[in-house]
């Protein structure tokens, strides 16, 4: 079960790479990026997923030029994966979402405020206006993502690991 989450990794770099050099759209691949990590939960524990997110973090804060790409695994998108399972972990309800809105905006103010610029050069300009505007905007795309990502779960989980176990067993 090691070379799974190592497999993912390997893929979440790449993507962060490639978010990196894509002339649009790196906050999307890097969001892609981090749902991988959230496979490795799923499939082999809350360790892994975090093996998988630190090492993709270090190998990408080495290997990629595009720094904000890094940063936004490394904070956001990458970590991600491990908050959003101990938040559901809790069955909160209303405070769960508090919680994982918590989370995005401390990451997201760590990334605007240690790369501003580069941030500010990497959306439309329409969002840069105002860091309100900015803010508010964020936390739709974040709610939107995590929604997302649930459904993205709910079929892996309902799909891959059903057919894997089942191969497996026969």
């Amino acid at each position: 079960m090691t070379a799974y989450p190592a497999i993912l990794g390997a893929l979440a770099l790449i993507l962060v790479y490639l978010g990196s050099i894509a002339p649009t759209g790196s906050w999307g691949i890097v969001a892609a990026a981090g749902l991988l990590p959230g496979l490795a939960v799923i499939s082999a524990g809350m360790k892994a997923g975090l093996l998988c997110w630190a090492g993709v973090s270090i190998l990408a804060f080495l290997l990629v030029p595009d720094k904000l790409c890094v940063l936004l695994f490394g904070a956001l998108f990458g970590l991600y994966p491990m908050v959003k399972s101990l938040i559901e972990g809790l069955r909160r309800g209303p405070l769960g979402y508090l919680l994982k809105l918590a989370f995005f905006n401390a990451a997201f103010t760590l990334i605007y405020l240690t790369m501003a610029g580069a941030v500010a050069s990497s959306l439309p300009e329409v969002l840069g206006r105002s860091v309100w505007v900015l803010y508010g905007a964020a936390n739709v795309v974040f709610l939107l993502y995590d929604y997302g990502f649930s459904r993205l779960i709910a079929v892996y989980i309902a799909r891959v690991q059903r057919a894997a176990h089942g191969k497996a067993g026969t």
